[in-house]
């Protein structure tokens, strides 16, 4: 299995603070010096991983994207399935049971996020920073047709690959009439639907399932949700990128979920 190489200052911050045993090594542009690097320097001083000063030149030649001059070379992530799903909804369910309060009790009810044909690192790691900032427990994909958890994902997640689980699972029809079956609400995103995702109640136990751009839901993804919603377009664009969608329809979820 091949290591993986994590770049830009956010992400390999994280990786140290969330997941320090993965990393085998870092490089720093030599030319820079200011406080956010020498913050990150102390942070993987701390945890013993060596540092090794290189020039930018060496940096571009590693990776494509802007790695602010830093890049982590780590162990290879483990990938979770569905047996990291089952574990999850069971640790949910006994948390719910041991809160008291509504609030409490609201904070840890399952809510997920599905992505369905997204193969597009940036899109994936959008998604992933997103589910993060709007309390997601965890990103489900199918393990064919769906973007790697690799360095660019890692980037533009921002952290959120390092704190948020990425589980893909072979059979993603198996798995949304499993969570039916744990008494999750499986909601689909769909352009022609019928009910408004704001006119939608989304505060229960609930997995919300996104398609790939022009394509959409597969036709089995389709037919193992509980509902179809839509996101009201009022504009001449009559859709939006996938990353932005899944923003609008998470938030509105975490605003009912909040609400008092």
């Amino acid at each position: 299995m091949n290591d993986d190489v994590i770049f830009g200052l956010h992400a390999v911050s994280s990786l140290i603070k969330k997941q320090p045993k993965r990393v085998l090594k870092l490089w720093i542009q030599e030319s820079r010096q200011d406080d956010r690097v020498k913050a990150l320097v102390a942070l993987a001083k701390h945890q013993h991983i060596s540092i090794e000063p290189v020039s930018r030149k060496q940096l571009d030649q590693q990776v494509s994207g802007r790695h602010q001059g830093v890049i982590a070379f780590a162990k290879a992530a483990q990938m979770q399935n569905e047996h990291a799903l089952e574990a999850l909804l069971d640790k949910l369910q006994h948390e719910q049971l041991d809160r008291t309060t509504p609030q409490a009790q609201t904070a840890r009810t399952p809510f997920l996020l599905v992505l369905d044909g997204i193969t597009d690192p940036h899109n994936l790691g959008a998604c992933l920073r997103t589910a993060e900032a709007a309390g997601v427990q965890a990103v489900i994909a199918p393990k064919d047709r769906s973007a790697p958890l690799n360095a660019t994902a890692s980037k533009v997640a921002s952290g959120a690959a390092e704190s948020l689980p990425y589980i893909q699972v072979t059979n993603l029809a198996r798995t949304l009439k499993h969570l039916q079956q744990r008494g999750i609400w499986i909601y689909g995103t769909a352009g022609e639907a019928e009910n408004s995702l704001f006119q939608t109640d989304l505060q229960g136990p609930i997995a919300i399932v996104m398609g790939a751009e022009g394509e959409g839901l597969r036709r089995l993804t389709r037919e193992h949700c509980d509902h179809l919603i839509r996101i009201p377009m009022t504009g001449s664009i009559n859709s939006l990128n996938i990353s932005v969608a899944t923003g609008v329809c998470l938030f509105e979820a975490l605003r009912q979920r909040t609400s008092s």
